[in-house]
């Protein structure tokens, strides 16, 4: 077949590669680091960056390893007594990476993050110039969510959004997920014998969300719902991703050789330009716009503009400037975008022509609500 995916072909051109090192893989079940598989890895990622591949890793393990030294027999389960394994735990998770990169001549730099760093514009555009910075002195960054300061609020959730996001960050063209399973089965092979391994995903939809356990899994954080959803917002990004059993010998090296392991989720051809990368992905939802079905179909079928004519009502309080969701009158989101009225204004807009503004806001300053160049389709 002509188009048919070859992996060895697209593997030629890929130059920036982002791996995702979970805690599984990182530590034993006692909390303990696993040093032995930390040192095959580095050795791994270091060959793969003599290659002439950038690497950036996003690596968990920060709270198990302080789960360890703290000498805890369970995981904590509050906020504070995470903050702090995460506390210790972070220093001897760097301190074992720098100390094992450096023996392949290799320089690291640690960057925390907080879903707030993505949400404020500035910060992630200060965040993003410090990666490109990072990676053209030669330099390996290692990224973990900042556990020892964070709070529900401004939590990633986990690991796999977070490798997911700092892929749409530096636009990188292949996630690496390092799990303890081969990739996506359809249906749990740890209950199923006869589990089919798929190859490729060209396209992920529900039945491949139904298929990873979807929301409320009892696959918990960091299982396949987590991966798909990580593989939503990568290939919307332009970014490929592959999910591969970080057990397996030289498993880096198989997926960069092209080599048929896990399972490959393919980038979509016309993947989002950055600043709507950041309003789908990484903006502060403020509030929600209710619109009509003609606002719906003008929006979804015709990639037009937000006008206040098709608004039914406002949820919340925002600020121009600032990130909504519109949904439809079943309360099923649409798109995203930045406003152009703050939500009092549309209060007093909505459902309005453009030139019936100024009579109740006594300026006119936009014919829409949200400009199709500011708006995001979440399909």
């Amino acid at each position: 077949m002509e188009n048919k995916f070859i992996r060895k072909n697209y593997i030629k051109n890929i130059k920036r590669v982002v791996v995702k090192i979970g805690t599984s893989t990182l530590t034993y079940s006692n909390g303990l680091l696993n040093l032995n598989r930390i040192e095959l890895l580095v050795r791994q990622l270091s060959d793969l960056h003599n290659r002439g591949i950038e690497i950036i890793l996003v690596s968990s393990g920060a709270i198990g390893a302080g789960i360890g030294k703290l000498g805890l027999n369970s995981k904590p389960k509050t906020i504070p007594e995470k903050q702090a394994a995460a506390a210790i735990g972070q220093g001897i998770l760097l301190h074992m990476y720098e100390k094992v990169f450096s023996e392949y001549s290799k320089t690291i730099a640690q960057i925390l993050l907080t879903r707030e760093d993505m949400m404020d514009r500035t910060r992630f555009l200060n965040a993003r110039n410090a990666l490109f910075t990072l990676l053209d002195k030669d330099i390996i960054p290692i990224i973990n969510e900042n556990d020892a300061i964070v709070v529900d609020e401004i939590k990633f959730g986990d690991n796999d959004t977070l490798s997911s996001l700092v892929s749409s960050l530096v636009e990188a063209d292949l996630l690496i997920i390092l799990s303890d399973i081969d990739g996506l089965y359809d249906c749990d092979p740890h209950t199923n014998k006869s589990a089919k391994l798929f190859d490729l995903i060209e396209k992920i939809t529900p039945e491949i969300e139904k298929m990873a356990g979807g929301a409320g899994s009892n696959l918990g954080t960091g299982g396949m719902a987590t991966k798909i959803k990580a593989g939503k917002i990568a290939t919307s990004s332009g970014t490929d991703m592959v999910i591969v059993n970080g057990s397996r010998n030289n498993i880096l090296q198989s997926v960069l050789d092209g080599e048929n392991v896990g399972t490959w989720f393919k980038s979509k051809n016309a993947p989002l330009a950055a600043k709507k990368r950041w309003i789908a992905f990484n903006s502060n939802i403020k509030g929600n716009l209710i619109v009509d079905k003609g606002a719906c179909e003008a929006l979804c079928s015709c990639q037009k503009s937000l006008l206040a004519s098709g608004i039914l009502s406002i949820e919340g309080t925002f600020d121009k400037g600032e990130s909504v969701s519109i949904k439809d009158e079943n309360n099923k989101e649409l798109a995203r975008g930045l406003v152009n009225y703050n939500s009092k204004e549309l209060n007093l807009i909505k459902g309005l022509k453009s030139c019936e503004f100024e009579s109740k806001i006594n300026h006119n300053d936009y014919d829409e609500v949200i400009h199709k160049n500011n708006l995001v389709l979440m399909k």
